[in-house]
């Protein structure tokens, strides 16, 4: 009798902690759902049918080029979305459903699409440009926006509410009303190609990613310790010696074709020439501007630049005076992370230097970014990391200081409450492969710092962030699905994320619910159906691309 009552009582509990396995996607990818999730949107039931032939686009407004290109080209991404037949049997009921949806719903075949731009176009993207829309879907749909930008996020979302049906016989888009506009104004993403090259043609392919995920920021961290691939026309020794492989340079004409790429598309292009550390590649051609590293007596290598050398400075001031003229945005980022202060106190000449002077070394960081500062071009404004701030580098309150580092809850608060204004990358590094989807669709920082200060002024100090592409473990055969579509859960949380008090469908502070999972899968497939080899995002699925 016990021996029964035990296997009884085995038999029991293997039976509760039974896995059942269902021949379906995990997560069923939801129909027309757009992502980013816009700020407000009413959808209905009833839609219409979408027919190439009879469907034209209206510009009843201002125009310009930015707007011909992008109207052309989502109309080949609307065009070109083909219904798939299915040729598995349908059941009756099945049948008899889609009939009756088909009366009920459909209200007709979608006619036109009036793009209504009330401003006249400008040229480059810019901080804090005005991205907002409206998007009325009806028969005779209109698109307006006071700007150039908004228009483009607003195709977006037009070409992303179509969806094949049920019976994969028709494509269709929903009645809907769409308000939207950005959370933050800084959406972007950093992309590393000093450790790996990345060729033009997969950087236009990110930029195309960029573009579907409404993120405005393209980061250019273009060259590092490892290689110089930026050709320089004043310093062509740069490249030259610090290059990978002749083949493996971004030259002036590449960097153009980046730029206009970005522009069509809304995007600035942010280039980082990090200083005084990192640059270790310059040094092949030019080896008088680093820092000789000592141990004991013994020269073993060069390390950041050499502070007090006047040299040094020339160099900086003549290429970022180059760099600009190339890269039209007002913004530049010049680093100043991660110096290798021990090869500075192991220097006899800068360590005599340091005590003729009175510095610890820590000072003398800071008076090398002070004295970088001035040689940008006239008007610019910088980009930092975090350590600039850190180590009090006086900054302009235009300066955007980003944040990186573990203990950023402190950090952020520290640099908002010096009246600066900060770009947060902390919970965003996509090098570090633990970091799925889910768990970087969670962080938002505005609604951190109001947590931890009570303050409902200090979080907008916040403007934006940057998803972080660092290059050690990617190259051009596994960037973009390394960072796609974990890169999208970084664009929702900055386009969509709440303003502070408000509240939301599903909350920020806990893992997404199932219906952010599903508009994921949908999103993934989108991707994927544009040239955009994004991964699986949540297990076993499909697309129908």
């Amino acid at each position: 009798m016990f021996r029964f009552l035990t296997l009884l009582l085995i038999t029991s509990i293997n039976v509760n902690s039974m896995s059942i396995v269902n021949p379906r996607p995990k997560y069923p990818p939801t129909k027309g759902e757009v992502w980013p999730k816009p700020q407000n949107e009413i959808t209905e039931l009833t839609y219409y049918t979408f027919d190439p032939s009879n469907f034209k686009v209206k510009v009843t407004n201002n125009t310009c080029d930015i707007l011909t290109s992008a109207i052309e080209r989502y109309s080949y991404i609307v065009e070109s979305r083909k219904p798939l037949q299915d040729q598995r049997p349908v059941s009756v009921t099945e049948r008899r459903q889609h009939a009756r949806e088909a009366q009920t719903l459909v209200l007709g075949v979608l006619q036109e699409l009036q793009v209504q731009l009330t401003e006249p176009c400008e040229k480059y993207p810019y901080l804090e440009m005005d991205e907002k829309y409206r998007l009325n879907v009806s028969a005779v749909s209109v698109l307006t926006s006071a700007s150039v930008w908004g228009i483009l996020r607003g195709l977006e979302t037009f070409a992303q509410k179509f969806y094949i049906s049920h019976d994969m016989n028709e494509l269709r888009i929903n009645t809907s009303v769409v308000v939207d506009f950005p959370a933050y104004a800084h959406r972007g993403l950093l992309l590393d190609t000093g450790r790996h090259y990345i060729s033009v043609p997969n950087i236009l392919l990110t930029l195309d990613a960029m573009t579907i995920n409404k993120m405005n920021v393209f980061h250019w961290h273009i060259v590092d310790d490892q290689s110089f691939p930026y050709q320089s026309e004043k310093f062509p020794d740069l490249s030259l010696y610090g290059a990978y492989h002749s083949s493996m340079v971004y030259t002036k004409d590449d960097i153009a074709r980046i730029v206009e790429y970005a522009r069509l598309r809304g995007i600035r292009v942010l280039p980082e020439f990090d200083v005084p550390g990192h640059t270790r590649s310059w040094g092949n051609a030019y080896p008088n501007i680093l820092t000789a590293c000592y141990r004991g007596n013994e020269v073993v290598g060069l390390g950041p630049m050499n502070p007090i050398r006047n040299i040094t400075y020339k160099m900086i001031r003549d290429l970022f005076h180059e760099v600009q003229a190339w890269f039209p945005d007002k913004y530049m980022h010049i680093g100043g992370d991660e110096v290798e202060m021990l090869c500075w106190r192991s220097n006899p000449e800068i360590r005599e230097y340091m005590q003729e002077n009175g510095l610890k070394v820590e000072e003398l960081h800071a008076l090398f970014m002070q004295n970088t500062i001035p040689l940008l071009a006239d008007g610019s404004k910088i980009v930092v990391w975090q350590e600039v701030f850190d180590e009090d580098v006086p900054l302009t309150n235009d300066t955007l200081v980003q944040v990186w580092k573990s203990g950023w809850i402190d950090e952020l608060v520290k640099v908002l409450e010096a009246g600066h204004r900060v770009l947060f990358s902390s919970a965003w590094y996509l090098d570090h492969l633990q970091n799925e989807w889910p768990s970087l669709y969670t962080v938002d920082p505005r609604r951190i710092v109001r947590d931890a200060t009570g303050s409902d002024t200090l979080p907008a100090g916040v403007i934006g962030g940057e998803a972080c592409m660092w290059g050690e473990m990617v190259d051009d055969r596994n960037v973009i699905s390394r960072v796609w579509p974990r890169a999208s859960a970084v664009a929702e949380r900055l386009w969509s994320a709440p303003t502070v008090g408000q509240r939301r469908r599903y909350s920020s502070a806990s893992l997404p619910h199932s219906e952010v999972y599903r508009r994921m899968e949908e999103h993934v497939c989108r991707m994927n159906r544009r040239g955009i080899s994004a991964q699986p995002a949540s297990g076993p699925g499909y697309c129908l691309v």
